[in-house]
């Protein structure tokens, strides 16, 4: 018998109506003769209702706390998506990640899966339960709860996947599957059939919202093959899964946008041992994500270092370098908010020449500088003005021929 793991979003679980939705698909799952466990989500809005809660009460609330606060949204979700299922005369129990055997280290509010555990999903699944598991959550070998972050469902799906051996994994969501760009910004987007983990982590990494990175990584790590689908169609996905030689043939699979970045550059580094440590040890020390890192060639024993971080942490930045630039010797930090990274992606960079070319020369005839450049070998990032970033990217998805309209012109 088939064992499905199958992961519904907030908005999935929006409404009372969509939490039947949800239970109907659940019980069908299991009609057509397979085993199935469903990991969920908060509904949608709860877990932000809960850390303004929080912040009310308390100014810096400790992350043990929080954890256990958040923690509830799931456990709501989960009993209620089981009683839906009760009520259609099929039988369900929900479990918390601990119950199901989410075991992490110590770090609350961002916490990684150390070890799963599944000896009672599997006994549940023998007495032919429909198993509801808490998404985003798990305990340390002490006994505390912890949360893994956000989008931590996902990765507590993909997990449980791996522990079980299933023969499926789905993440349901609100959109249809991951699509060559954002079809708000793009209307001439298509959903791709199937990406490979690593083109699918890099457009996660570059803006993307479809997938917690660090699910794909888990993925990816332990071979995982899963689906993203909608929980609102019945239509079919895209599959995510360990790239194959024909993949190759597709030179870019998608164009990723992401706003609210901000650009910070220390000028008159020294260009000596440590430096650049000095620097980045600040942030790092904060819990600060750095993205893009570009270092001019030196000249004349200093150099200038620019980095990109989101906006909302372009204040602490500002404020933790202002000594460190003394103390090395640097002349000055500077910051410029309001800009945002376009990438595009694909594994078929490795063995096609002029992507890079194509892609500055349509910005450039669009009249859309680029403030920064970073690449690798499947992508290619760059930073401009935030007010560009939709016509970059309607660019970008045209001069790679993305769209359907493009598909249109190639048929024969």
């Amino acid at each position: 018998m088939r064992l499905i793991v199958q992961k519904y979003g907030g908005t999935s679980v929006g409404s009372p109506e969509r939490i039947r939705h949800v239970a109907e698909r659940l019980v069908a799952t299991q009609r057509q003769g397979c085993r199935v466990v469903a990991v969920i989500s908060a509904i949608a809005g709860v877990t932000d209702s809960l850390l303004k809660l929080a912040r009310d009460v308390s100014a810096q609330p400790s992350e043990r706390e929080l954890d256990a606060l958040l923690a509830t949204g799931e456990h709501a979700a989960t009993a209620l998506v089981a009683m839906a299922v009760n009520a259609l005369g099929a039988k369900a129990i929900s479990l918390t990640g601990a119950q199901a055997g989410v075991l992490t280290d110590r770090m609350h509010t961002r916490a990684k899966i150390a070890n799963v555990s599944p000896k009672q999903i599997h006994e549940l699944l023998s007495d032919e339960y429909i198993v509801v598991v808490a998404g985003f959550q798990g305990q340390t070998a002490e006994g505390e709860t912890t949360t893994l972050g956000r989008g931590g469902s996902d990765l507590t799906a993909i997990a449980l996947a791996g522990a079980l051996n299933a023969d499926a994994c789905q993440i349901y969501t609100d959109v249809d599957g991951v699509f060559t760009c954002d079809p708000r910004v793009v209307p001439d987007a298509l959903k791709i059939e199937g990406i490979a983990y690593d083109e699918l982590l890099e457009m996660a990494g570059a803006g993307s919202k479809v997938m917690q990175s660090r699910a794909v990584e888990f993925a990816k790590k332990f071979g995982v093959a899963f689906e993203v689908r909608s929980s609102l169609k019945p239509s079919v996905g895209t599959i995510a899964q360990a790239e194959t030689a024909n993949m190759e043939d597709v030179v870019v699979r998608g164009v990723s946008v992401e706003r609210q970045q901000a650009k910070v550059t220390v000028t008159g580094v020294p260009d000596k041992p440590g430096s650049a440590s000095r620097i980045f040890s600040a942030v790092s020390a904060a819990n600060i994500l750095v993205d893009m890192i570009v270092q001019n060639a030196s000249g004349r024993n200093s150099t200038d270092i620019s980095f990109t971080i989101h906006a909302a942490d372009l204040p602490k930045v500002e404020q933790l370098l202002g000594p460190v630039v003394g103390d090395i010797g640097a002349r000055r930090v500077s910051a410029q908010s309001a800009v945002a990274k376009l990438s595009a992606v694909g594994i078929g960079m490795r063995s096609h020449s002029g992507v890079a070319a194509r892609l500055f020369d349509c910005l450039g005839r669009g009249g859309i500088n680029i403030q920064l450049i970073s690449t690798s070998d499947i992508k290619i990032a760059v930073i401009i003005n935030e007010a560009d970033v939709d016509r970059a990217a309607q660019l970008a998805h045209e001069a790679f021929g993305l769209g359907k309209q493009a598909r249109v012109r190639k048929a024969p």
